[in-house]
């Protein structure tokens, strides 16, 4: 299951292109700063490298440095790029996507510590899918299943998680420790999107 004692690498789910946002949104800003650097930030509280899952063909001016990742399976959306980070690392990843501007670097570095044991570690949300997939630890052990389950053109990350062996889910409960969940778990997916993280950006100065 888990990769008791090797730290997990650190995973930005840039993905494509973002067609719904008509943009890269990770590089839209929220409070002065490039969504994709308050990621780098929560990330770099929780582990020592990090590695940018992304298939855009301007991915490298993003965040110059750091290795990239493409999909090794296309068309699965995030779960192509936790797959490509588990195969590329070798190890645990914690992967974090990059429209998740208010994720806290304490809540990151929980996730890591309680994967250890597990093949995941995943918080529950209030989100459609009642979970958060792409703010979650995955073990090595993920690895086959979930290439299996991309061969097999299943790209359902919530189904993918519940069909797991071993979940540590971080209940919400928990994750109000680090900040109200509706806030910590929010994604910009469209311009209303942004102007609403904007004003919460704000809201917390």
């Amino acid at each position: 299951m888990g990769g008791a004692g090797v730290a997990p690498a650190g995973v930005i789910l840039a993905g494509g292109a973002g067609m719904r946002f008509g943009g890269p949104k990770g590089l839209e800003r929220v409070g002065g700063l490039r969504i994709i650097d308050r990621v780098v930030a929560a990330l770099d509280a929780a582990v020592s490298d990090l590695y940018l899952a992304a298939n855009d063909a301007g991915a490298n001016a993003w965040l110059p440095g750091v290795p990239i990742i493409q999909d090794a399976i296309p068309g699965g959306g995030g779960l192509s790029g936790v797959h490509a980070a588990l195969a590329a690392s070798g190890r645990a990843v914690l992967v974090l996507a990059w429209d998740m501007p208010f994720v806290s670097g304490d809540l990151l570095r929980v996730l890591s510590a309680r994967c250890a044991t597990v093949d995941a570690a995943v918080p529950i949300s209030a989100s459609p899918v009642g979970m958060e997939p792409f703010c979650a630890c995955y073990a090595p052990s993920c690895l086959e299943p979930l290439e299996r389950a991309l061969r097999a053109g299943q790209f359902g990350a919530a189904r993918f998680v519940r069909r797991l062996r071993a979940v540590d889910w971080l209940t919400d409960a928990e994750a109000r420790a680090f900040g109200d969940p509706a806030q910590l778990y929010f994604s910009v997916n469209t311009r209303e999107d942004l102007s609403a993280a904007n004003a919460m950006a704000a809201s917390a100065q």
